[in-house]
């Protein structure tokens, strides 16, 4: 799995309306913020629209608002829903599986399952909210990011 710049500066255009949850943002204030092109924020923000993210508003103070709450946004789905599996491999895909022909006896094949199944762990148990709130960290002596709980 590898993020592409659509992922990367879509997650940043979410977390800039949910340092602003409840109010349009313009388009050009979201651009100022995550320093990605109007031109390619359309699309993206079309797309996130289209999968139920945001929605839009038109007119003089128009623009974008979160259509979910930050709690609400799981990051790996939203990592999937534009980026695909996260799967390294077809082969250790869960949802995008593609047959190999040499899957039977591979001993590769468990490595990649592993990396799909840390990502997934990662990626699943993380919320917009989570990144908001910085509520990321290393697990001393574990080489795992988790996501802390609110206390």
């Amino acid at each position: 799995m590898k993020v592409s710049s659509k992922g990367e500066y879509a997650l940043r255009a979410l977390l800039v309306l949910g340092q602003q949850q409840g109010k349009v943002i313009s388009i050009q204030e979201i651009s100022d913020r995550t320093l990605v092109t109007v031109h390619y924020l359309e699309q993206l923000l079309l797309q996130l629209k289209k999968l139920g993210y945001v929605s839009s508003k038109r007119g003089a103070k128009g623009g974008y608002i979160l259509q979910k709450t930050t709690e609400e946004i799981n990051i790996g789905e939203v990592i999937r829903d534009l980026e695909g599996p996260l799967s390294p491999m077809g082969c250790a895909s869960l949802t995008k599986y593609e047959p190999c022909q040499l899957e039977a006896g591979c001993q590769l094949k468990p490595l990649w399952s592993l990396v799909r199944d840390t990502i997934a762990y990662v990626l699943e148990r993380t919320t917009l909210a989570d990144l908001l709130d910085n509520r990321l960290s290393l697990v001393k002596g574990e080489d795992l990011v988790v996501v802390k709980t609110p206390s």
